[in-house]
């Protein structure tokens, strides 16, 4: 009988990801698959820190819908807020930032 191990490469499991990363991302992803949120998101991701109002004008969407979106991609831990007066400013959370990238690079 032959070793097969030796005529075989690394084993999928070594490098795929685990059944918990797996689960955690797809939340990640499923808050990413809207294209507002997804916009939303590159916005705040590509300016540091923005403010709920100027998220209005770009997206062309109401106050209570923005502020729908920003919950949903906070709740997947890809942003935070402070809220400052009325408003509400968003920033990204820097660890979800870069594995959102890594894995947009592979």
């Amino acid at each position: 009988m032959n070793d097969l191990s030796s005529y075989c490469c690394q084993p999928v499991s070594d490098t795929a990801l685990s059944g918990e990363q797996s689960e955690a991302l797809a939340v990640v992803f499923a808050a990413l698959a809207d294209p507002v949120r997804l916009r939303i998101y590159s916005m705040i991701a590509s300016q540091g820190e923005v403010c709920s109002c100027a998220l209005e004008e770009p997206t062309q969407r109401s106050q209570p819908t923005i502020s729908h979106h920003t919950s949903k991609l906070a709740a997947a831990g890809l942003i935070e807020g402070e809220k400052r007066g009325r408003w509400m400013w968003w920033r990204p959370v820097a660890a979800q930032r870069e594995e959102v990238a890594r894995l947009l690079q592979i």
